[in-house]
């Protein structure tokens, strides 16, 4: 009898790329919408869990977005994550479901930890400002989770970090999104212009590990299937970065924009450099599958297929 999985969030870019994934096509996938699911009410909540009694419940929702978006809305993005994180989970808990999968984020690591990022480093230090409403969230629903493993062993509730993740079904909006779909969008329109020049916030050295959604989405059917053997919190990546400088390059050469790249020094840039550590995830027996190239290329497909008649 094939796994029950309730996946929340499941039309945002992970839960959908989740649930395309070849691999998840033999699970029982609940998908709610917003409006048939309010995430922010937890009564609402624990009456779906209560009657369709899932196996699993993946909780990939929440409110994200770019550098832009975090500073202007810390309040949203701390509340909104906060909230939705204790009402999935408590919601579970009570009504006795023994497995989830709770997703975090690489902000969670303190700003100035060394690299690679090692799971143990969550809050060892001071938080990036650009996104500390969202981390501090994300934090929390990682840490109830550990206590709720810590007072019932039974209780299978474990913590994936995923690094920087792009692909099918991200946000383009430049306001939104972040930075490998804003910079698609933003390569894209100059080339189809003629603009000579693009921007690049920042002097272009920060550096940044991006992962293909797709990778993580099979990370995730195989997080579903062996739940038992998870560790409680694990970092999903690469293993290695780039400078924002050399994505703006493979972007250029995947878009075919010929012009030239200027520095805008007064933008916020964030973390000097945020590489995960992909340890624990090899030990367990997980690794990324798609290069660079590949996956910007399949990602910009889905961009000029979907998304560019609507700009």
């Amino acid at each position: 009898m094939s796994k029950r999985v309730l996946v929340t969030g499941a039309r945002g870019m992970v839960g959908r790329n989740f649930v395309e994934h070849p691999d998840a096509q033999a699970l029982n996938i609940l998908m709610p919408t917003s409006q048939e699911l309010e995430l922010c009410n937890y009564t609402a909540v624990k009456d779906y869990m209560s009657q369709h009694r899932p196996d699993v419940v993946l909780h990939a929702a929440g409110r994200v977005g770019g550098i832009q978006a975090n500073i202007e809305q810390p309040v949203r993005f701390l509340l909104d994550n906060l909230d939705i994180g204790r009402n999935v989970i408590g919601a579970a808990r009570a009504c006795q479901i023994k497995n989830l999968i709770n997703l975090g984020s690489s902000c969670m690591y303190p700003r100035n930890a060394i690299t690679p990022l090692q799971e143990e480093m969550i809050l060892q230090g001071e938080l990036e400002p650009t996104n500390e409403g969202y981390a501090l969230a994300k934090i929390t629903v990682a840490r109830l989770c550990d206590y709720i493993r810590r007072e019932d062993a039974q209780c299978h509730y474990k913590t994936l970090v995923p690094c920087n993740v792009y692909g099918k079904y991200d946000q383009y909006d430049p306001a939104r999104s972040h930075m490998i779909p804003a910079v698609i969008h933003k390569m894209h329109i100059a080339k189809v212009q003629g603009d000579n020049e693009v921007v690049i916030w920042g002097d272009g050295k920060a550096r940044r590990e991006f992962m293909y959604a797709g990778d993580l989405a099979q990370c995730l059917v195989q997080a579903v299937q062996r739940i038992d053997t998870l560790p409680g919190t694990m970092n999903v990546g690469l293993g290695t970065d780039h400078s924002v400088e050399e994505y703006y390059r493979a972007v250029a050469d995947v878009v075919g924009f010929k012009g030239r790249f200027v520095c805008d020094l007064t933008k916020p840039v964030g973390m000097a450099r945020k590489l995960v550590s992909v340890e624990r995830a090899h030990a367990w027996g997980w690794q990324a599958q798609t290069t660079l190239r590949d996956g910007l290329e399949k990602t910009y497909a889905y961009y000029l297929e979907s998304v560019n008649g609507k700009h």
